[in-house]
């Protein structure tokens, strides 16, 4: 190859190459638009205690920590300046829908038990469900329920045959410390 046409090669292969690079920059908006209509999916996130109308509900006043903790969970926020109250918090966001939050205040008494609850207006535990979106159908997915007629495929399982240790002869083990002399 004579020189002056690898010259020639390199000039056109830099020329290209910056073309390339300066054209890059007018598909800027264009590559925008098409990564604005193209968007990945995005799980639903849940943060901190999920509290229904249900649980609000069972806690009645009068009721002491213990029960409490255990109808509705432990309290998101529970401050030393303010033990007479548990803060529950919630946020759900999901995909294509504003970010819901929900806050439930449980105001205790000096003696340790429920005074009053303050809340938010909540879902019951079927309209929570309902509100997650689950994408996921599978029309060929397998009932979780046995038929009897599928019952009767598979016998029972027999019951394993016990045998008897035979009986196990004393031991006499050392003792652990030596003795003092």
């Amino acid at each position: 190859m004579s020189e002056s046409r690898l010259f020639s090669l390199r000039i056109t292969v830099i020329a290209s190459l910056g073309i390339g690079l300066v054209g890059c920059g007018s598909f800027d908006s264009a590559s925008n638009r098409v990564a604005s209509m193209v968007t990945p999916y995005k799980i639903d996130i849940v943060q901190g205690n999920v509290v229904t109308r249900e649980q609000v509900t069972a806690v009645k006043p009068g009721m002491p920590k213990a029960q409490v903790r255990d109808i509705m969970g432990t309290a998101l926020l529970t401050s030393i300046f303010h033990a007479d109250r548990w803060d529950y918090v919630f946020t759900l966001k999901s995909q294509g829908v504003a970010p819901q939050s929900r806050r439930v205040t449980v105001y205790f008494t000096k003696d340790g038990v429920v005074d009053r609850i303050q809340a938010d207006p909540l879902p019951s535990e079927a309209e929570f469900v309902a509100s997650l979106k689950s994408p996921v159908t599978n029309p060929t997915a397998v009932p979780l329920e046995a038929s009897p007629e599928m019952l009767q495929k598979y016998p029972p399982p027999s019951k394993p045959q016990m045998s008897v240790p035979p009986a196990l002869a004393p031991v006499d083990y050392p003792p652990l410390e030596s003795p003092r002399r």
